[in-house]
């Protein structure tokens, strides 16, 4: 048994050595060919990486000939696959733009904006590259609505709306982290008014009511009852629209001293 895997690996690793070799070699050499049918082999089996660094050895070589387009098409797969999002969405639009009749211009502007979506992803602190990734998304679902790919494009572009979503709401209750109630009410007042349908409307109603408050109780004499006001409406506005609110204890506490205050002016 022992002999039998000791053979198994000997043969496994003779093998990899030879591939390596093959690999170096097409790396080096002039022969054109040779590198077009190893990376061929190459991204039959997956091995994304090396029929990467073929193909774009290659590529120049068949701009205008028949394989062109296929190996234009590849090399950006293995890039995608490789990870290296931001070159593969490159390389998938120059062949948009350079092969605007093949069969695979559809699905090359899918990856595209599919790489973009993965970017995205890697980036998740640069709201840039999401903001990015809706739009090339949406350009697909606007080019080709009858695409099977729509439902697969449509889901992408709802989780990157809800990580913008998050992260605009996330902005905005910062300013009510440090305590900059008058910016947090703007920031927080924009965020509802941008986002209708936000998961995280009742947070931002909050956040909006507790910036409210606490601006109207710090605030000087001739600014304090208006503002008090404000903040009122901001809690009937929660309380209409989420009259079981998960914030209902702290909101009440706040509209008890709130109502208070308004009163100690009325006398």
């Amino acid at each position: 048994m022992l002999n039998k895997l000791y053979t198994f690996f000997l043969i496994l690793l003779v093998s990899i050595s030879f591939s390596c070799n093959d690999f170096q070699k097409a790396l080096k050499s002039d022969d054109i060919k040779t590198k077009y049918d190893l990376a061929e082999m190459y991204y039959e089996n997956q091995e994304f990486r090396r029929a990467s660094r073929l193909f774009e050895q290659i590529k120049p070589k068949y701009r205008g000939k028949p394989q062109g387009e296929r190996i234009t098409f590849f090399y950006a797969n293995c890039l995608l696959n490789t990870k290296n999002y931001l070159t593969a969405a490159f390389e998938f639009e120059s062949f948009s733009k350079a092969y605007p009749l093949s069969d695979k211009v559809e699905d090359a502007n899918y990856l595209s904006a599919f790489s973009y979506y993965k970017l995205a992803r890697v980036h998740s602190l640069d709201q840039k590259e999401t903001s990015d990734a809706v739009d090339k998304l949406q350009e697909f679902i606007n080019r080709y609505p009858n695409s099977e790919r729509m439902s697969s494009a449509n889901d992408l572009v709802q989780e990157l709306r809800i990580k913008l979503e998050f992260k605009a709401f996330e902005i905005a209750k910062q300013y009510n982290t440090i305590r900059d109630y008058k910016s947090a009410i703007i920031v927080l007042d924009d965020f509802i008014s941008d986002y209708p349908g936000t998961p995280y409307r009742e947070d931002a109603l909050y956040y909006l009511l507790d910036s409210s408050y606490e601006l109207a109780i710090n605030s000087i004499d001739s600014k304090k009852l208006e503002r008090l006001k404000n903040a009122k409406n901001v809690y009937d506005e929660l309380l209409e629209v989420y009259p079981e609110s998960k914030y209902s204890d702290k909101s009440s506490k706040l509209i008890e001293s709130i109502d208070s205050e308004i009163t100690t002016f009325a006398k």
